[in-house]
């Protein structure tokens, strides 16, 4: 690639990283039901016409800001699970991220829920937009560091070894954690009239992740 084609390269990535910025802003502010191509223009200071160059619609604006929310969880569980040496205290760090995840980035959280609502089913070799592909491939990378802690954990007898296919376990864990944070973002109040604060719903989450996949004792 000639120096004139890399700086034009660059710019255009740079100038897509605004627009995703711009809208990221929004998404934290309002929602993402309340962005529009409109607003997302004004905010980054470009014509509505340069940013349809950039995203054909706010589907694909959704998923470029997926891609951005599911490399931050990628890096996240990746680091929790170094930090620990035995596969069950890799298992409790990786929730404790996912954790810190939800409340740290809740519109993150909240483009991760909806890519899994509006990404269509389909075979492996079924066609899909190049950032669909991405997410996909995004996500599998964060299932596959939930199965390298597992199967740590077998092998140093931390986890109980007969949890079965530990990709459906990855997942069976992802669904109780998905949804146990869902409820502590939007049910705080319901809790609280009960008597229990977040970090203590957060906090008997994790235990109870713990006793499901905690090897015996002999």
């Amino acid at each position: 690639m000639s120096y004139i084609a890399e700086r034009r390269q660059e710019e255009k990535d740079r100038r897509r990283a605004e627009i995703v910025d711009a809208a990221e802003e929004l998404y934290r502010e309002v929602g993402w039901d309340a962005v529009t191509m409109d607003g997302v223009a004004k905010s980054a200071r470009l014509s509505r016409a340069l940013v349809y160059v950039y995203f054909k619609d706010k589907r694909d604006l959704h998923l470029a800001i997926a891609v951005r929310a599911l490399e931050t969880m990628q890096s996240r569980f990746t680091d929790a699970s170094d930090r620990a040496k035995l596969g069950l205290e890799k298992i409790d760090a990786i929730g404790r991220a996912y954790l810190a995840f939800g409340h740290e980035f809740p519109h993150y959280f909240d483009a991760c829920a909806r890519l899994e609502a509006q990404v269509p089913q389909v075979p492996d070799d079924a066609e899909l937009d190049p950032q669909e592909q991405q997410c996909m491939a995004i996500g599998k990378r964060v299932h596959d560091t939930v199965v390298d802690a597992l199967v740590t954990g077998q092998k140093d007898g931390t986890v109980r070894a007969d949890m079965g296919d530990l990709q459906v376990t990855s997942r069976v864990l992802w669904g109780f954690t998905h949804g146990m944070i869902q409820i502590a973002m939007t049910k705080d109040k319901a809790l609280a009239r009960a008597g229990i604060s977040v970090p203590e719903f957060g906090q008997q989450a994790i235990d109870m992740i713990r006793y499901m996949l905690a090897a015996p004792k002999s």
